[in-house]
């Protein structure tokens, strides 16, 4: 699965948890899902950025948050950090993916979530992202995307452990997806010169940094229990963790991520709108998967989202995901016929 491009027929799972998006009007940033909060008192700790020599920690259970975005969540530190650091290199290993109830062929929209670091007991996470303690799925959902981060990258979510023993215990299908954000000074200064790519020009110093976003994710997932065969990338505005100006540059970023997670045998989808896509990255065009997002508006309105008109970067439509009584709605498009190409019965 480290193709970029995944079958146009699979489901594609929505979650975001990085900014905050009201995507009724096309112009608007989509809602990002909740994350979880973060530990009172902590001074804005990023969870540890994860090193493939150090020993792996202990997963900590703390479900936490939700990719459609409250504006008012925040996600924090997170006891997934320590457990993230030590664990191996994450290239060239998928999981194995089972298959099992759900995952076959449907007829018709099938009703989802996503949740995240908003979905966090109250009180996790960094400062700018203390998580919500919002509600968790209605029990109607059939499947639910999972966020990794407490916001931006390298910000663990505070209870990703916790979220996937959630959906393994309900034998509800589950996904994964990443808030991608721009590298900190620190972590460019880090990881820019160490990739796959050419570190001695700018762009390559960036996707570089974007590529160890999406290892640090991949080590998340794998402490956590999360075997999945898709990441959806979220790119959208970052709040507090803002994009930089320059759009090329941004998109390098995103290059990266994308590589990282391919790299590591995952296929991968992306999160947005067009109108958010194109402010942050302009006209890069991946052709993957798409998950859109229509912000507090109604399911007939995330369907609508389905149509060629709200194409984001070139892919086919797998979801649209609208929010609804505080909780992240999604469903699949026309045309999706099954679920296995995106997410997982874990065992």
């Amino acid at each position: 699965m480290a193709t970029l491009v995944a079958p146009a027929l699979a489901l594609v799972l929505s979650g975001c948890g990085g900014g905050t998006t009201d995507a009724a009007d096309p112009a608007d940033p989509a809602d990002p899902p909740t994350a979880a909060p973060a530990d009172p008192g902590d001074s804005p700790s990023r969870s540890a950025t994860p090193d493939a020599s150090e020993e792996p920690a202990e997963p900590a259970d703390d479900p936490s948050a939700d990719p459609s975005a409250d504006p008012s969540a925040d996600p924090g530190r997170d006891p997934l950090a320590d457990l993230v650091e030590g664990l191996d290199d994450v290239e060239g290993v998928a999981p194995d993916v089972p298959s099992g109830p759900g995952l076959d062929p449907r007829k018709g929209p099938v009703l989802g979530a996503d949740v995240s670091w908003p979905q966090c007991p109250k009180g996790l996470g960094i400062p700018q992202k203390r998580t919500l303690g919002a509600p968790m799925p209605v029990p109607e959902a059939r499947y639910v995307v999972i966020g990794l981060t407490n916001g931006p990258g390298m910000y663990p979510n505070p209870c990703l452990a916790d979220q996937v023993a959630w959906a393994r215990d309900r034998d509800v299908l589950a996904g994964a997806y990443a808030v991608a954000s721009y590298p900190e000074p620190a972590d460019l200064e880090r990881y820019g010169a160490d990739g796959p790519f050419d570190a001695d020009n700018a762009a390559g110093r960036l996707r570089n940094a974007g590529y160890e976003q999406a290892r640090f994710n991949v080590r998340s997932m794998r402490a956590a229990g999360l075997d999945v065969p898709l990441v959806w990338i979220d790119v959208e505005p970052v709040p507090d963790f803002e994009w930089s100006g320059d759009r090329a540059a941004n998109a390098a970023v995103v290059e990266g991520i994308a590589r990282g997670y391919t790299d590591a045998g995952y296929d991968i989808g992306i999160y947005s709108t067009p109108y958010l896509w194109e402010g942050v990255v302009g006209d890069l065009r991946l052709g993957v998967p798409e998950w859109r997002a229509a912000g507090h508006t109604s399911r007939a309105e995330a369907l609508d989202r389905c149509g060629a008109d709200w194409d984001v970067q070139g892919g086919p439509a797998v979801l649209g995901q609208w929010v609804q009584d505080n909780r992240d709605m999604n469903v699949t498009c026309p045309g999706v016929t099954s679920l296995a190409p995106y997410v997982a019965l874990l065992g």
